[in-house]
């Protein structure tokens, strides 16, 4: 069953910068993706846009076969409940513990009282356990989340999406801050999270080593349009030649939300 369907997608931000340029792209549920292209490709963006946080300027965006690019209110929560995304920079509260961060998965879950409730007395610590276990880390289930190493910040992070229970998990760069060899590891975790669950996983990656090693579906994308989106053993040395051909430096990076005044989606 098809899970995604993109068709014709563009963002553009103030008229003038267009990060995303008429992408097409189909998804099955269960299928496990990677992204790959050079920085300032679209792939932040693209992935936004997936997790439903920025909208598309123009296109078709269908999620289980509707049309989700004008949702708003409850029913657009009730889809993004359904997408969990595991971010670069991790995006926990430092000073919380462990526990605290992993139970935030829950949040989309709990009315008001019980989230604040849940700060001075944790609810669910089994369900955290669990989750922190099947990544490895459950005996820091009550270390400060700031005395973490960024590999295991990384498994809390990914700890707290498996509390979320979404549908698709989308990981964006979630190795660009650990060592090779620990990189190798979190993506094996996220590839056998989607084995063990059936979740649809996609992940952006600056590494094709890890793409092409880990995926057997591998998707190039570069000047917000896809070049191609072939099976991992049918990328060859001239497709990756051309792919980051001409690509932009080092320090400029995928256009994000967060940078440019785009139109997100309404609550």
């Amino acid at each position: 069953m098809e899970q995604y369907r993109l068709e014709k997608i563009v963002k553009s931000f103030d008229r003038h910068q267009l990060a995303v340029g008429g992408i097409d792209l189909a998804v099955q549920r269960g299928e496990r993706i990677a992204l790959i292209g050079p920085s300032g490709a679209g792939k932040t963006t693209l992935f936004r846009i997936l997790n439903l946080t920025l909208r598309p300027t123009s296109g078709r965006l269908s999620i289980d076969g509707s049309r989700v690019e004008h949702l708003h209110g409850k029913k657009l929560r009730e889809m993004r409940q359904k997408i969990g995304t595991v971010y670069q920079q991790h995006n926990l509260v430092p000073r919380l513990k462990v526990i605290h961060n992993v139970l935030s998965g829950r949040l989309g879950n709990w009315s008001t009282l019980r989230s604040v409730v849940s700060l001075v007395r944790p609810r669910d610590i089994e369900l955290a356990y669990d989750a922190l276990k099947r990544v490895g880390i459950e005996e820091k289930i009550f270390a400060r989340t700031d005395e973490l190493s960024g590999g295991q910040q990384q498994r809390v992070a990914i700890a707290r999406v498996l509390l979320q229970d979404p549908e698709v998990i989308l990981a964006d760069e979630p190795v660009s801050s650990v060592d090779r060899s620990l990189a190798s590891t979190i993506v094996k975790l996220l590839i056998d999270i989607s084995k063990q669950t059936g979740k649809t996983l996609m992940v952006n990656l600056h590494s094709v080593e890890l793409a092409l090693s880990y995926f057997s579906r591998v998707v190039g994308v570069k000047h917000g349009t896809t070049v191609f989106d072939l099976s991992s053993d049918e990328v060859s040395d001239e497709l990756l030649e051309g792919l980051y051909s001409g690509h932009l430096p080092e320090n400029e990076q995928d256009v994000s939300f967060d940078e440019q005044p785009g139109t997100p989606f309404l609550q």
